[in-house]
């Protein structure tokens, strides 16, 4: 079976139109829901994030929730944690796509530097789907901080 992929699962999301013009709700199998709207140099109104950034969003995301994980089964407790992201859209063809992302994640707890050091680099290079996604048209880097508990 090398080289044949196979589908794990299937993500349903419903996506509707809210207020004119581009104010969109977005809804997943969950019921959980956002507002999504576009830029106001285009007529949207700021009432949501739009998609790049929803997707920068699940970046973190993705890679905050496999941190934390490769942590707690080491038995390292998080008392705080946080992540920032610049990323630069370089324009190809008509589209805008992300060229560099760098992520700045904030940890404090009872864990040393290394396993930090291993558990980011576990997400963006193995584990994050978002990052594996992201990784084919951007270069992905980071740095941390690490606060230690007292």
């Amino acid at each position: 079976m090398a080289g044949k992929t196979r589908l794990i699962f299937c993500m349903k999301i419903k996506l509707k139109r809210k207020l004119p013009p581009f104010q969109l709700e977005a809804e997943n199998e969950s019921g959980n829901s956002i507002t999504i709207d576009a830029s106001p140099e285009i007529g949207g109104t700021n009432a949501g994030p739009r998609p790049m950034e929803l997707l920068i969003m699940g970046l973190a995301g993705c890679s905050s929730i496999d941190v934390i994980m490769i942590l707690q089964k080491q038995k390292i407790e998080i008392l705080d944690y946080s992540v920032e992201i610049d990323a630069d859209r370089e324009k190809v063809d008509a589209a805008n796509l992300f060229k560099n992302i760098h992520l700045k994640f904030q940890l404090k707890g009872n864990c040393t530097e290394e396993q930090v050091e291993r558990a980011i680099s576990l997400s963006l290079e193995k584990y994050c789907s978002v990052a594996k996604t992201l990784e084919k048209t951007a270069s992905i880097t980071y740095e941390f901080k690490l606060f230690p508990s007292l």
